[in-house]
């Protein structure tokens, strides 16, 4: 990449690493910059296929909730909950609490202790994990412009580049691995898993931990969102963020939020000679500070979000106290 050479120098493309892992250390020397891209929803549209995920374990398991029937997600339904909670077992646990703990197999039994309950939701985490790896395998593809921005990054010797996704491991690196590719995984400098810190988004320890692999100031580490959740995980470590809506998010006005730019829902971060976002926009030659003004227009808010939502047949309504878009397991 011609363009890369020049930013840097002239400096030789990034070596490769001998292997594809969650938490790799640095692969580049004394970068100017980082970009860290979130995984669902950003690298690819997994929210319906973590619904299909979670339908197939419920079941699997036969749950049903006494006096209501069994569990099952509707897409309208599963909408509203994605956007209220963040992370697939305290969405469950939100769930249950908020309708009533089920049974396994429509049995009489329902847990009925804090160490029963976790017992409960981390079987059904687990299976819906392996039933996700098979969707994805089968369903995924990458959002728009993404990995075309990955591969300008990984050319640039001085742009330091991650993923740091709230998901769990196992399945995040199915998603990886699979849309992403062990060649370009092997590049990157960080790549993190919700499994890989104590606390997930929005809490910010994931991307300052990637901060401290990378060795940069925060104002210079670029985080690619598509969430309220990752907004405010990225606010929240002082690291100017772009938002990339999914088609499927009921999305809420970003920019207020400290969103430093917001791309069409229907673009993202663009493919081709129009592309919205590249390298070179962002980290220009010589700049000190990255860079935002895509043109375009890009930074206007696209809708809004606003209260519950009833589920469709076979699922239950939830009260939503605060509505928050997309942190759901990426």
């Amino acid at each position: 990449d011609p363009d890369a050479n020049q930013r840097s120098g002239g400096a030789a493309v990034r070596p490769a690493g001998a292997t594809a892992r969650a938490s790799v250390g640095s692969n580049t020397e004394n970068p100017r910059f980082a970009l860290l891209f979130d995984c669902d929803g950003v690298i690819v549209e997994t929210e319906e296929l973590h619904r299909k995920a979670y339908n197939a374990s419920f079941k699997h398991f036969g749950l049903v909730i006494p006096g209501k029937g069994k569990v099952e997600w509707s897409v309208e339904y599963y909408d509203v909950l994605a956007n209220t909670v963040g992370g697939g077992k305290p969405k469950m646990r939100y769930h249950f609490d908020n309708n009533g703990w089920p049974s396994f197999f429509g049995g009489s039994k329902v847990p009925r202790t804090d160490e029963e309950k976790t017992k409960m939701v981390d079987s059904l985490q687990d299976m819906k994990t392996e039933f996700y790896k098979d969707i994805v395998e089968s369903q995924a593809i990458a959002r728009p412009g993404v990995l075309r921005l990955i591969d300008e990054a990984i050319a640039a010797p001085d742009i330091a580049v991650g993923i740091c996704s709230a998901a769990t491991k196992e399945g995040f690196l199915k998603v990886v691995n699979s849309i992403v590719g062990p060649d370009r995984l092997s590049r990157l400098d960080v790549v993190m898993a919700g499994d890989d810190v104590t606390k997930k988004k929005p809490d910010p320890l994931i991307y300052n931990l990637a901060r401290e692999k990378v060795g940069l100031p925060s104002s210079k580490c670029v985080v690619i969102e598509d969430s309220l959740v990752g907004l405010r995980a990225a606010m929240g470590a002082n690291m100017p963020c772009v938002i990339t809506p999914c088609p499927s998010s009921d999305v809420p006005e970003f920019r207020a939020h400290g969103a430093r730019a917001v791309m069409d829902v229907n673009v993202g971060l663009g493919d081709g000679a129009g592309a919205a976002v590249t390298l070179a926009k962002l980290f220009p030659a010589n700049a000190a500070e990255p860079n935002f003004d895509f043109g375009g227009g890009y930074g206007a808010g696209y809708g809004s979000s606003s209260g519950g939502v009833a589920g469709g047949a076979g699922s239950y309504s939830v009260s939503a106290p605060e509505r928050v878009t997309r942190g759901a397991d990426g």
